[in-house]
């Protein structure tokens, strides 16, 4: 099963990504896969609250930034949750080790590979599309590339929802989230 949260910053979909994993779960094994790298004292503090936030709640956690095909889980999870495309995007475009223009592809391609490692695959991505602002077109590039991805996602997805302001509004397969 297939399930997607997208939303604004900060807007609680983290929060309702481990909640719906974890109704799922029940007593089973999960993985939280990080995407965001730590940089700088910020990003260093959003990992913590996360980190926080997840104790207790019986999930181990993996780190990878980019190539997530090349991903293999130490064994067969109940539950995996996917944290966060939006991160995982910006490193396929813009780290060195990164697929570059084939990002779109790569994303993709992981998100295959994770899906069989796991009986439920629960996806936090980002809704950044609704200021109507031009940007410079390395930015106007990963805008288009993360709607591509979060279109590709939405289809193929059992269920899909948007927090917006910590509410979530179901989109697809309510009964799922």
């Amino acid at each position: 099963m297939k399930i997607i949260i997208t939303g604004g910053a900060a807007c609680g979909k983290s929060a309702h990504a481990e909640r719906i994993l974890c109704k799922h779960t029940p007593g089973g094994s999960r993985l939280y896969m990080a995407t965001m790298q730590p940089f700088g004292d910020a990003g260093q503090a959003r990992i913590a609250r996360h980190r926080k936030l997840r104790a207790g709640k019986g999930f181990e956690t993996a780190e990878q930034y980019t190539g997530l095909a090349y991903f293999t889980a130490a064994k067969h999870y109940d539950g995996i949750l996917l944290e966060c495309i939006t991160n995982l995007l910006a490193n396929e475009l813009f780290s060195p080790e990164g697929a570059r223009q084939n990002a779109v592809s790569a994303i993709l391609e992981g998100i295959n590979r994770l899906e069989k490692q796991c009986s439920t695959l629960v996806i936090v991505t980002g809704e950044i599309f609704s200021d109507g602002e031009t940007y410079p077109p390395e930015t106007m590039q990963y805008i288009k590339m993360l709607g591509d991805i979060n279109r590709a996602l939405f289809d193929a997805a059992d269920a899909a929802a948007e927090s917006v302001c910590g509410i979530l509004i179901p989109y697809k397969g309510e009964t799922l989230l």
